[in-house]
């Protein structure tokens, strides 16, 4: 073994250590397979020292063996050295990504290359071996016949670009993202942090599905929610509220083009099934996004009235049922009329006109994000707060900015209620908001019965106006217009019919 061949190897070992050194420091995240290769450079010193001694040792089998297996070793740790800095740190500061399968078989292919060399310069007759050994080949590839098929199926994979990394995937009930594609199977990372492996030939045989749309830049997924409602409510109705729950609520990762649809899927068992569709912009986040959802739509539905109906089985017992509701409809009452007795607009009313307006009063629930009622609508109806925060809200340059913040024992929208003006200012739900609301049909009657009311209520009106036009102005948002006691009177009077 001449000392010119030692000499060549001891250098490219060398360099070999040096490039693992560099690839340890700039890829830290691949400090494994660059391990792997630096302890084999480290076992190839050790043989070619150990060839050098047997070759004093006048041992010139131990020495030719022991010196080629360094050789072949030193061969495979520098390909794989290689390959690791031309696909992880090259082609990425090119900006060229590709995925793990072409990395694997580019390797592969270098080290059958290599491996022929290497038995050529060991002395093997190549055209003899590759003529002895095609059976041989061919009961080889007949025993591998899955894992070529699982090699050929990655390759397909990713030349027909059916499945890419990072794509969002359902392959028989895993739903994940594809987090790489290796020879042999491809990496499907869940959102409980699993990563499933797929073998690739069965993605070749069996369908899946990708989320989202290759045309659309942006991840947009159609997302289902359901509803059963009673046939009582319309159909139209139904649809109306349910879109509009989502469309006029700040729900974090649902988009607003396209917009949020709701169509009449199915009447079954004495209950209209709905569909409430919308459009979602972050696959991770499904399952509670639909939740939101659903808790805006429950919201929604309570608020209009609409019950919502399930299959259910009820046992009547008279006797305990009635005394059980009327206790419940006692609490119900007391709980409105205190509701009633911290509004100072209906400070001057007595005990039997609270009580009938309680009568009137409408269960409103909203959800965080909720927007609540917008300034320039028409809504004939005021809102009492019983849990929760709400903001008043205005606009200024085009920027949502907030006035005032309202809590419990609050009231808005009664220039609405009592006048028909359009709302003044935006109000959204700051956290799950607890109403009651009352309309101008459940106020009618007391009114009806005594206008002179009317008066008290322009003056409760002015002072409200003016505490928020001073909270306005210490923001910077312009001031409503300017409406005096006797203005206010004469609109009261009109709305209600009472002149």
């Amino acid at each position: 073994m001449s000392l010119g061949l030692r000499t060549e190897l001891l250098l490219g070992i060398g360099a070999g250590l040096l490039l693992a050194a560099l690839l340890r420091a700039l890829r830290p995240v691949d400090r494994r397979s660059i391990a792997g290769s630096a302890l084999l450079l480290l076992a190839c010193v050790i043989a070619e020292l150990a060839s050098a001694l047997a070759a004093r040792e006048a041992l010139p089998r131990m020495a030719f063996a022991t010196h080629h297996a360094a050789t072949l070793i030193t061969g495979v740790a520098m390909i794989r050295l290689v390959m690791l800095a031309f696909f992880r740190l090259l082609l990425p500061a090119a900006g060229v990504r590709v995925v793990r399968i072409v990395e694997d078989l580019c390797g592969a292919g270098v080290i059958v290359v290599w491996g022929l060399l290497w038995l050529g310069l060991a002395g093997v007759n190549l055209a003899s071996l590759i003529t002895t050994s095609a059976v041989l080949t061919g009961v080889v590839a007949f025993a591998m016949q899955d894992t070529l098929g699982n090699i050929l199926g990655g390759i397909v994979l990713q030349l027909d670009g059916s499945m890419r990394v990072g794509d969002w995937v359902d392959i028989d009930g895993v739903r994940g993202r594809v987090s790489d594609v290796r020879w042999r199977f491809t990496a499907i990372e869940t959102r409980n942090c699993e990563t499933v492996y797929v073998p690739n030939s069965q993605l070749m045989k069996n369908r899946f599905t990708v989320i989202g749309s290759r045309a659309d830049p942006e991840m947009r997924w159609r997302r289902w929610t359901w509803f059963t409602v009673e046939l009582a409510a319309p159909a139209t109705r139904v649809c109306e509220v349910l879109q509009r729950a989502v469309v006029d609520a700040e729900i974090p990762l649902v988009a607003r083009d396209p917009e949020p649809s709701a169509v009449l899927m199915d009447v079954t068992e004495g209950c209209g099934r709905y569909a409430l569709r919308y459009w979602l912009c972050d696959a991770r986040e499904d399952d509670a996004t639909d939740s939101r959802v659903r808790a805006h739509a429950l919201a929604a539905l309570e608020r209009a009235g609409i019950r919502t109906s399930t299959r259910r089985e009820e046992r009547v017992v008279l006797a305990e049922d009635a005394a059980r509701r009327e206790g419940l409809a006692a609490e119900e009452q007391a709980r409105r009329l205190r509701a009633l007795s911290r509004v100072p607009l209906f400070a001057t009313l007595s005990d039997p006109e609270k009580l009938l307006l309680s009568r009137h009063l409408l269960h409103a629930p909203f959800v965080v994000g909720d927007v609540v009622t917008r300034k320039g609508a028409v809504a004939h109806w005021l809102y009492l707060v019983i849990n929760g925060q709400a903001e008043i809200c205005d606009d200024v340059n085009g920027v949502r900015q907030r006035v005032a913040l309202i809590g419990p024992g609050d009231v808005f929208g009664e220039r609405g209620m009592l006048t028909g003006e359009p709302r003044s200012a935006t109000v959204c739900a700051m956290t799950d908001l607890e109403c009651y609301r009352l309309d101008k049909d459940g106020f009618q009657g007391v009114i009806q019965a005594r206008p002179d009311i009317a008066q008290e209520l322009s003056r409760v009106l002015v002072a409200r106006a003016a505490e928020l036009d001073a909270l306005r102005r210490d923001l910077a948002v312009s001031p409503l217009p300017q409406t005096n006691h006797l203005d206010l009177l004469a609109r009261i009077r009109s709305f209600f019919g009472l002149n």
